[in-house]
């Protein structure tokens, strides 16, 4: 009797790991438009004129999606300028999250809506409870003028993202973006509410601009990145660990909420023992506490592999962005965390760009020399009680599997609806205050900005 095990066909197809990664790679690397003009936007001060200035030159349509539009003075100089477009026929659709915008005056909306204007609202919580669906949110920050410019960041509509609201204000960064690029922004942000438009106002279809591809605008290369919940789940974290594991010799992420998983973990412990300098830029004076106490259960871990940390402690660090060796880097609304890295809708530019990386390097390394503290192996084990040792076992056992443990969640299909129907809308008056506010304030900023950029 023949013993001798079956032997397999040589030949035969198999789906090895090496060739799930190639086609891992292959994919990730589709969807780059070459031709892009990026320009970097550091804090409200850059960031707010050039929207404003983009849609008060709007002719055809303006989409703007949020995470947060407060009624104070940036809001309603944005209702302000919106309203203007809407009233000239423009067609102005603006996406806010349920969780992160849960008040605005009706008479906000209603001058918004009688003047043609949409205002939708993604997944409003149940009107008996505002704090409820903490989860899975619009996090992303997307605007787009006409299909022809477009903006991308960390930075909502609220003034704490400018300086004079005081040591709370925030640091943060957005691109504006011309060329090919653009379309990719504009898709992505009707794809979000093409369902509820079509539902809710089939008099007033959304495809007013049919796609057109974007005359070349510069000579960037770039792509939009997003994670959500159904086949995206990953796709920024895999981007960012393709960039560290490519990485030759520096690599710089300033992002505000920092707690990611195992593989990224690993991927920075990687690239650094190799030899490449990793530097990590994260609050050091942080606007929720309990999202830098998580950061540092991770620190010693780092550290020892030779990762560089830096706490920023001018004021709340809230930017989220990357740069790799000369040229790769990323800037959106993606923090490094398990809310955006495995649950929340965000929004990344990848670039491939020399000018735009040396841009970006420019504004962090200051910060990085002249704004942090460096955090060392010393004061690790200086902070480290007997009983943190345990909890920081239990933490990090947790961030390693937190990403599968969500995916086995029900991912509910969200709702996006008028935001006349939903319980965002209160009584409450405008501050007179705010409402004498204007972005055309910023304009000697704005001006003294793009002299700059020139």
């Amino acid at each position: 009797m023949n013993t001798t095990p079956p032997t397999k066909d040589a030949s035969a197809p198999r789906k090895t790991p090496a060739v799930r990664g190639n086609h891992l790679a292959r994919r990730l690397d589709e969807g780059w438009t070459s031709g892009n003009q990026l320009r970097l936007l550091e804090n409200g001060e850059e960031f707010f004129p050039a929207v404003f200035a983009a849609i008060e030159s709007a002719r055809h349509e303006v989409l703007i999606e949020t995470f947060i539009l407060f009624e104070d003075k940036v809001g309603l100089a944005l209702h302000d300028v919106l309203l203007r477009a809407a009233q000239r026929g423009v067609r102005v659709d603006v996406t806010v999250d349920g969780f992160g915008s849960p008040t605005l005056s009706a008479q906000f909306v209603n001058t918004l809506t009688e003047a043609g204007a949409r205002l939708h609202v993604f997944d409003p919580p149940p009107k008996l409870s505002r704090r409820l669906k903490l989860f899975r949110r619009l996090h992303r920050k997307i605007v787009v003028v006409d299909g022809e410019v477009g903006f991308i960041g960390g930075i909502n509509y609220s003034a704490d993202h400018l300086a004079d609201f005081g040591a709370e204000a925030k640091q943060d960064y957005s691109v504006e973006a011309r060329g090919p690029i653009v379309e990719q922004l504009r898709l992505e942000a009707q794809r979000t509410i093409a369902q509820a438009a079509k539902e809710q106002w089939p008099d007033k279809p959304l495809q007013a601009l049919a796609p057109r591809p974007c005359d070349s605008a510069g000579h960037a290369q770039a792509r939009l990145v997003t994670r959500d919940n159904q086949k995206h789940r990953d796709d920024i974290e895999r981007h960012y660990r393709m960039a560290l594991q490519s990485a030759q010799r520096e690599v710089i992420i300033a992002n505000a909420y920092f707690f990611p998983g195992y593989r990224l973990l690993k991927s920075l412990q990687r690239a650094a023992q190799r030899g490449v300098r990793v530097h990590l830029i994260l609050q050091g004076q942080p606007d929720v506490a309990a999202a830098t106490w998580a950061a540092r259960m991770v620190y010693g871990r780092l550290i020892d592999a030779g990762v560089q940390i830096h706490e920023y402690c001018d004021r709340p660090m809230h930017g989220k962005v990357a740069l790799v060796d000369d040229e790769w880097s990323t800037i959106g609304s993606s923090n490094l965390d398990p809310l955006s890295l495995s649950l929340n809708l965000e929004a990344n530019l990848v670039i491939r760009d020399q000018h735009f990386n040396a841009q970006l390097r420019d504004k962090l390394m200051p910060l990085l020399h002249n704004s942090c503290v460096h955090v060392s192996k010393e004061h690790t084990v200086a902070q480290r009680w007997w009983w943190r040792l345990g909890v920081g076992a239990l933490v990090f056992h947790i961030v390693r599997h937190f990403p599968r443990w969500m995916a086995q969640l029900p991912a509910h299909r969200p709702s996006v609806v008028p935001a006349a129907e939903t319980a965002v809308i209160t009584s409450a008056p405008a501050d007179a205050d705010a409402r004498a506010w204007s972005w055309r304030r910023l304009a000697p900023t704005r001006l003294a900005s793009r002299g700059a950029a020139q």
